[in-house]
């Protein structure tokens, strides 16, 4: 009888395992090229005010809604909607029930409109508590351009919560859904993968051990095959053995020396750091599910070195007539009363060797916030997401291209940097970005 009848099954388990293991990396494959790129936190999919409002936008007027679309983020969500109330009235039909010279002055200095008698201004400002709305120094065109986006979004379906308090998606479009479901298939799939794997493999195992008895049972086995059915294995013999006790040496050796290195490397690092902070300012709730834009706190991260921390004034914006009674919002009370900052507990710190300024990369970079500080839009308490070592914020010098476009400084030094480097990507480093003097002086 040959001996290729009893050897062990442990190449078909492989195969299987094999198998199985990319049958399921291409189905998570599949099911993560539904949306790859993501959404940006607040954005709002190209022409969807439009579709809302069951009308399609002009195509003149499509710049001034997606200008004002980002302008009423930045500065009105925080207080009002356009189709439901917020800490101030909804927006919607604002056209029609006040003209736009009325609506502009409001804007600039409602409180000089208010004190000039005008009877709908002080019908608003009685009957909202005489909360007193900030001015705001934009232009004509600016407010426009907002109004043109709240009736671009007049009528737009209000999302519904469920018990819990999480929003749910009552419109037709079902992308997010279907891709949540898309996701929750294919897991369901890979358990089922799993489990018929073990089923298999148990299987196998019994049937080889039933053909181990079958054997066992017959005389005309040879002596080669006796020896290989009656085999065990001397875990002990094995356990003793001089080559087994040096590979367990050596890797122990290069653990250690690993772990030693990587706490070195680690040293001033403080990736992953978060403190509990004095009030429990969640930005999940703030940034994510009321999508109040970053710069509406952090005023100055668009022209300024730093990204400022929030005065308590800004908190009553809307703390005023929202959640007063909330143990937390009674904190901010008592540091006004007592004329106190806020003891913050700063996250993100780098070295006074090292020079940013915020201004220069959200405004003139045009980086968003979640590139360094990551999703802050799904933290309830925030953490340093980004090592911020000098390697991390070179390479993204490296990579990171600049928007030349339109503007003509760069006109020569694109020309001859393209001359150099076969059409290589205008990056940061290009343009002087990763020299020593750019960030330390």
């Amino acid at each position: 009888m040959s001996s290729y009848r009893l050897r062990p099954f442990s190449h078909w388990l492989l195969a299987l395992f094999l198998t199985f293991t990319a049958v399921g990396q291409l189905a998570a494959q599949d099911a993560a090229s539904v949306s790859k790129e993501g959404v940006t936190p607040g954005a709002a999919p190209a022409g969807a005010a439009a579709a809302a409002a069951g009308t399609a936008a002009p195509a003149g007027d499509a710049a001034a809604i997606a200008a004002g679309d980002a302008l009423f983020k930045g500065n009105c969500a925080q207080c009002h909607a356009v189709n439901d109330v917020v800490v101030g009235p909804a927006l919607a039909g604002i056209d029609k029930r006040r003209p736009m010279p009325w609506i502009i002055k409001w804007v600039k200095n409602s409180s000089k409109v208010v004190a000039s008698g005008d009877e709908y201004a002080v019908k608003i400002f009685n009957e909202y508590q005489k909360q007193q709305m900030p001015s705001f120094a934009l232009s004509d065109a600016e407010i426009t351009s907002i109004v043109a986006y709240v009736k671009s979004a007049e009528g737009a379906p209000v999302a519904a919560k469920d018990p819990a308090g999480t929003a749910v998606d009552t419109s037709e479009g079902k992308g997010v859904s279907d891709a949540a479901g898309a996701g929750k298939y294919m897991n369901a799939v890979l358990i089922v993968l799993v489990v018929v794997l073990i089923v298999l493999v148990v299987t196998l195992v019994i049937i080889a051990n039933i053909m181990k008895d079958v054997l066992r049972g017959r005389k005309d086995l040879d002596g080669r095959d006796v020896e290989i059915l009656e085999q065990k294995t001397d875990w002990a013999a094995i356990l003793k053995s001089g080559w087994l006790r040096g590979v367990v040496g050596v890797l122990f050796v290069l653990v250690i020396l690993y772990e030693s290195i990587q706490g070195l490397m680690a040293v001033g690092l403080s990736q992953g750091y978060q403190p509990a902070q004095p009030i429990a300012f969640s930005h999940k709730l703030h940034a994510g599910e009321h999508q109040i834009n970053c710069a509406y706190c952090h005023t100055s991260v668009y022209k300024s070195k730093s990204a400022n921390i929030p005065s308590a004034n800004i908190c009553m914006n809307c703390h005023s007539q929202i959640k007063t009674t909330s143990p937390e919002i009674k904190k901010i009370y008592r540091a006004i009363q007592r004329q106190q900052p806020i003891q913050w507990v700063r996250i993100h710190n780098l070295p006074d060797l090292a020079y940013f300024n915020h201004s220069q990369h959200t405004q003139v970079g045009g980086i968003q916030c979640q590139t360094c500080h990551g999703p802050i839009e799904k933290m309830d308490v925030v953490y340093q997401y980004s090592a911020l070592t000098m390697g991390w914020c070179i390479n993204c010098h490296r990579e990171t291209p600049l928007n030349t476009k339109g503007n003509g400084y760069y006109d020569n030094l694109v020309k001859l940097h393209n001359d150099a480097n076969a059409g290589a990507p205008f990056t940061v480093s290009s343009n002087g970005g990763t020299e020593c003097s750019k960030c330390h002086y």
